[in-house]
């Protein structure tokens, strides 16, 4: 309580007359980031709940967490293990968490400096779908990505992909798979390769300096002609990756609570895994003669960032399909995207990123295909 009564007696500073109300967007943001809003409609007629956008947003950061822990644990994990150390849970966390931590700082601090200065020259409400954005962009990228590098592309695609559209609820692109884009294409050293995926000196002086250390990923191997053979490894997270995307298991405790909660569409998720694992057969069947054609199905599934990108991205409401057909076919066609952009280009293994960014363009033309036929059936009915 104490809390709320010092908030209550500071908010006049901030509304309109007050000597901060240059900085009511800032205080407001905070406000109901901390408590529900008890404000109420002026007109009309409205239903109105606790479970604003803000808490929405909040559990989807929540249901992130176990991938987060994963990542962190198995950047310890690779980086002992390619030094051919012996370590204990603890070591291993402690030094993936101080990799990757300075990664959320960086992605958090620039993206919402940006949204509180639009939003003070708008002289709008902080939008809260950086909340989500800003813990996603990290998990996608690798533990070595240079801080500086990330600052930018946070810019890049809060700036680009979604204040120049008007915000939260109007980018009709990922926010951060636009991130990673900006980084695969500006500096494709940065997050592609076998040089990237373990971090390769000491922290704090925990871990070993192992300079010139190259290990490729699961995606990696096969593009270069090498499938390698399936193992437990590749469901539980033990492999080389981006931080948050190796462990399906991690990724699935995620799944569960967005479905739980109703925040992720189950028709969204469970086509684009059917669109993968069947185009990943047609392509075991008559697909071109190389590595990523002859990866079995289940393995497509499981590697890179296809689990993680289904679970998080594909299903993001302002940027997916919303009418319910045209969740299942967004969904589908992002599996098969995402399984032919892997087979038929090996330079872009990771299809998953380009085949989400595709369909969110084409998101608007599905629904309005579906809508505009349901408005046709009823115009059929309503004239016989």
């Amino acid at each position: 309580m104490s809390l709320r009564n010092y908030i209550d007696k500071i908010k006049p500073n901030f509304e309109e007359g007050g000597k901060l109300h240059a900085l009511h967007s800032v205080f407001e943001g905070f406000e109901s980031f901390l408590y529900v809003p008890n404000a109420t409609s002026k007109s009309g007629v409205n239903i109105h709940d606790s479970f604003d956008s803000k808490r929405m947003m909040i559990m989807v950061v929540i249901a992130l967490v176990p991938a987060l822990l994963f990542g962190m644990y198995n950047v310890g994990y690779q980086h002992y293990l390619a030094a051919g150390l012996e370590m204990s849970f603890w070591p291993m966390f402690f030094f993936g968490f101080l990799a990757v931590l300075p990664r959320i700082i960086v992605s958090y601090a620039v993206g919402l400096i940006i949204e509180f200065v639009v939003a003070q020259w708008k002289n709008e409400e902080i939008q809260e779908g950086y909340l989500v954005s800003g813990f996603i962009i990290p998990l996608i990228i690798p533990a070595t990505c240079p801080l500086w590098i990330l600052a930018l592309a946070v810019a890049f695609s809060v700036i680009f992909a979604k204040e120049i559209f008007g915000g939260t609820g109007m980018n009709f692109l990922n926010v951060a798979l636009i991130a990673r884009a900006f980084i695969f294409f500006a500096y494709p050293s940065v997050i592609s390769g076998d040089a990237v995926w373990v971090v390769d000196h000491s922290i704090l002086g925990l871990g070993a300096d192992i300079d010139g250390l190259t290990q490729a990923t699961v995606l990696g191997s096969a593009s270069t002609g090498a499938v390698d053979a399936f193992d437990m490894n590749m469901v539980w997270g033990f492999i080389p990756g981006s931080v948050g995307e190796t462990s399906v298991i991690a990724i699935a405790l995620g799944a569960l609570l967005l479905l739980y909660t109703g925040i992720a569409s189950w028709k969204t998720m469970l086509s684009v895994f059917v669109g993968g694992a069947l185009t990943a057969v047609l392509y075991n069947k008559v697909g071109p003669d190389n590595a990523m054609a002859a990866m079995p199905w289940y393995q497509h599934l499981v590697v890179g960032g296809f689990c993680f990108g289904a679970v998080f991205m594909a299903t993001d409401p302002v940027t997916s399909c919303r009418t319910e057909g045209g969740k299942w076919i967004y969904g589908l066609l992002i599996g098969f995207m995402a399984i032919t952009i892997r087979v038929m280009n090996p330079g872009f293994p990771e299809g998953m990123m380009l085949a989400i960014l595709l369909l969110n363009c084409f998101a608007p033309l599905i629904d309005y295909c579906f809508v505009q036929a349901n408005v046709n059936k009823r115009v059929k009915r309503i004239n016989k």
